[in-house]
């Protein structure tokens, strides 16, 4: 009865209800004021997020981006209001895009743990109902700290990803490389169109080949990966390398030219890797 449920709200306020799974929400770590330059606040997210094990740790990645993207937001109004120098606020801006390309990427972690927690019944798909061990009844999303429409964006977010790989990346280049600010509004426009563009159903199999057949989502991932190779090795001439070097050298000062270099590493390692499985085949 009722001292059943305040014993359940009690647990879950203590982070440890059952129901919620790996949901048990945590509170960010204190933020001194020593820290809050945006390369560290950005780097943090980053390792965040790379490191969450659990839904709930995901969520303070996603939250700590959050963060950092306020904070440069802040910066660039404050930059333009000084009629700061362009590159003052192009820094805030591109800032901005890091912080904003984090919170999408745990924004798509989020979706999938969520819909896998539903899927394993842990979290209700309309009235909770009690858990097969007895122990409580399902997480609800008001349980677990969210919204409804924070899962639906989630969910656009991943799915829009899948339908066009790269779509919050390019996106958010293509805002900076016109000078204009990477907003949430802008990147969220995007996202539900290339979305929505998804969900559009297949082309039906051409009448001239009735033995046409959709890829399977393991050939769906191979096309990917070799059209991102094809792409990259037409683009890579001599000519476009040295540019690419010189702009490399000239960013070394910028304040995010380590998170890029990392973002590099991160993907040579996965060239690497699979090269390695065309040698073991």
């Amino acid at each position: 009865g009722l001292r059943a449920g305040a014993d359940r709200e009690d647990r879950r306020a203590e982070g440890r209800d059952p129901a919620a799974g790996g949901w048990a929400m945590t509170s960010l770590a204190p933020i001194s004021a020593d820290t809050q330059d945006l390369p560290s606040l950005i780097d943090r997210a980053a390792s965040m997020l790379t490191g969450a094990k659990t839904a709930a740790e995901v969520l303070e990645a996603r939250d700590m981006a959050g963060f950092a993207y306020d904070v440069a937001k802040r910066a660039a109004r404050l930059q333009r209001a000084k009629s700061a120098h362009d590159d003052l606020v192009a820094a805030a801006h591109r800032a901005q895009a890091h912080a904003l390309e984090i919170e999408a990427r745990a924004k798509r972690r989020l979706a999938d743990e969520y819909d896998a927690a539903q899927a394993r019944g842990e979290v209700a798909q309309g009235r909770p109902k009690s858990l097969e061990n007895g122990k409580g009844f399902q997480a609800t999303v008001a349980d677990l700290g969210l919204r409804h429409d924070e899962i639906h964006e989630a969910r656009q977010i991943r799915d829009a990803e899948a339908a066009e790989p790269g779509i919050v990346r390019r996106t958010l280049d293509e805002r900076l490389e016109r000078g204009e600010e990477p907003t949430r509004a802008a990147l969220r426009k995007m996202v539900v169109d290339a979305a929505m563009r998804g969900l559009r159903p297949q082309r039906s199999a051409s009448r001239r080949n009735p033995l046409y057949a959709p890829p399977t989502p393991a050939r769906a991932a191979w096309q990917h990966v070799t059209g991102t190779f094809r792409a990259f090795a037409e683009w890579a001439t001599e000519e476009n390398l040295a540019l690419a070097r010189q702009g490399m050298r000239e960013a070394r000062d910028e304040p995010f030219h380590e998170l890029d270099a990392q973002a590099i590493a991160r993907g040579a390692a996965r060239f690497t890797q699979i090269t390695e499985w065309l040698d073991a085949e």
